[in-house]
């Protein structure tokens, strides 16, 4: 039985309006005023699926444990179907959506909060729209959705697209709670940690001790004083030696045979620590032992997710260190195996691709027994190679394999190349669509006609978005199963202690009593494949996970 739907909407000032809706989106009972959202989410019968302008607007009840089992985000779901329109990048809030339905000049969306800026209160200025013509904001919610619900239903695949939009909802809806919860963070752990790396906290915002050591071993190697942290002395350090590096890239400088490289590479590795996760990072991002990430779901064209700051996508391992379960709690981090050409054998529907897929074992082992002699690495070299684009040099002679024995998947990714070369848009299964080709050289300002130039004639920006659409059709596919695993798993932990509090693509970390732990890996793996029915249908494909359970999360990799 379909859940019911009500709509809620914020005023000026803080007070909130709801309604249960019908299946075309009006009002099916005059609509009631409650003291703040809050009170209008717990009016409503367990179950209800809310329509809401933002998440955002919302946070505040959830971050005071109001409980909502799904939500539709109108502001979310507008970007998407502007996407699919061709108009990716227009403004998506409530007023432009109103003013573009009536007609009206269309107002730009407000800018995002600044990085490390407290997140905005519902009561702030910056959090409530200024609709056209003073609209009542429930009257502007429901007419915006109830179009949104007929531009879906036109689509080529309304299914298809309508399931995404839930998806992207029940994102927004994680990522507010995640933001809630917060990751687990030691910070006593994290000073103890910069001390051992590099010393204990210099005067003045000095230069850490380690690192000032580091600098004078690279100036002693060269001979001369040589300041680590600016590459192009570096590179004029290094040439002059007698090495032509092309950049200061670790996997570059491993290649020279020079006694700075070591001290170098220790520098940037320790510098990196210093600036993205170091003193300032720890008082600015770690409150009440949490970190909250400020998660943007949808944040990259591809679906992916980004933050607003904090470096939450990209923890070094040994700050990992810092990030500890309560006591008498664990983490369970899960890492969806393989995911990407998992996600290619399932929309291609590539035979014999699927075939290796629909085992949980190493993919990229499978690969290599039945292409490269059993060398893994050269099987996933050859799949990266297909979703990303290396289409010379070795990868070319990878791909050729690879093209021999999965066609079909291989044809899948290059089409969506042929079409981003052309100018043209692709889209991932659900309906995601990437950005139009932008106007400037090499002919992405248009279309280019079927049988026009060959795509060897054409210009490096066109190759480029060639790459770009050959990888968007996967990856923006990877990230609307993870949409969905997250809801999933979402939903399985409802009403248990257990909280989501962590995810980047493909790993997700679960913080739960330790006797908790089992039943929250099941649930975590159950959610993989419930993701990958729901998205894929009938498809063989597994998606299964890794799955540690440790107290530390830099014990969850070997």
């Amino acid at each position: 039985m379909e859940a019911a739907r009500w709509a809620v909407a914020v005023a000026a000032d803080g007070s909130a309006r709801y309604c249960p809706l019908t299946r075309e989106g009006t009002a099916a009972e005059a609509p009631r005023s409650a003291a703040d959202p809050a009170a209008a989410l717990r009016a409503a019968p367990p179950g209800t699926r809310w329509v809401w302008r933002s998440t955002a607007e919302v946070a505040g009840a959830l971050a005071a444990g109001v409980d909502v089992a799904r939500c539709y985000d109108v502001e979310a779901a507008e970007a998407v179907l502007l996407g699919h329109e061709g108009a990716f990048g227009e403004p998506r809030g409530l007023p432009a959506a109103l003013a573009r339905l009536r007609g009206l000049p269309v107002p730009p969306d407000p800018p995002a909060p600044a990085a490390g800026d407290a997140q905005p209160s519902l009561f702030e200025d910056s959090a409530r729209p200024v609709l056209p013509g003073g609209t009542d904001p429930l009257t502007a919610l429901l007419e915006v959705y109830g179009a949104q619900l007929r531009r879906t239903a036109a689509t080529e695949h309304p299914g298809r697209l309508t399931l995404l939009l839930a998806a992207e909802s029940a994102g927004a809806l994680v990522a507010a709670e995640m933001d809630a919860a917060g990751l687990p963070w030691r910070a006593d752990v994290h000073l103890a940690l910069l001390d051992e790396l590099l010393g204990p906290a210099p005067p003045g915002g000095l230069e850490p001790r380690r690192l000032t050591e580091l600098a004078g071993e690279v100036s002693a190697a060269f001979g001369f004083r040589v300041r680590p942290d600016l590459p192009a002395q570096v590179l004029a350090a290094f040439r002059g030696a007698g090495f032509p590096v092309r950049s200061t890239r670790s996997w570059e400088l491993r290649q020279v045979d020079h006694p700075a490289v070591a001290p170098l590479l220790e520098y940037k590795r320790l510098y990196r620590v210093h600036t993205a996760h170091g003193r300032n990072w720890l008082r600015s991002w770690v409150h009440e032992g949490r970190f909250r990430a400020r998660y943007v779901p949808g944040g990259a064209a591809s679906g992916r997710w980004t933050t607003n700051g904090g470096g939450a996508l990209q923890i070094p391992r040994v700050v990992r260190r810092a990030v500890r379960a309560d006591p008498g709690w664990r983490l369970v981090v899960a890492d969806a195996a393989q995911l990407e050409p998992r996600v290619l054998a399932a929309v291609s529907g590539d035979p014999a691709l699927a075939e290796v897929a629909a085992q949980e074992g190493d993919l990229y082992a499978a690969l290599s027994l039945r292409l490269f002699s059993g060398d893994r690495e050269r099987a996933k070299l050859a799949v990266l190679g297909a979703v990303y684009g290396q289409t010379s040099g070795e990868g070319l002679r990878h791909l050729a394999g690879l093209r021999g024995r999965y066609p079909v998947a291989v044809r899948y990714v290059d089409e969506a190349a042929e079409a981003g070369e052309r100018g043209r848009l692709v889209r991932t299964h659900l309906g995601r669509t990437c950005p139009p080709a932008e106007a400037g050289d090499d002919g992405l300002g248009g279309e280019v006609p079927e049988g026009g130039e060959p795509p060897s004639r054409r210009g490096a920006a066109a190759r480029a978005r060639g790459r770009f659409t050959r990888n968007f059709v996967v990856q923006g596919s990877a990230a609307e199963w993870a949409l969905l695993m997250l809801a999933a798993l979402r939903r399985s932990l409802a009403g248990t202690p257990a909280e989501l509090v962590f995810f980047q693509h493909d790993e997700v970390i679960v913080h739960c009593p330790a006797e908790q732990a089992a039943q929250v890996a099941a649930a975590v793996r159950a959610a993989g494949e419930a993701a990958g029915r729901l998205a894929f249908g009938a498809s063989p494909v597994r998606f299964p996970f890794t799955v540690a359970v440790v107290e530390c999360y830099a014990d969850a990799k070997a």
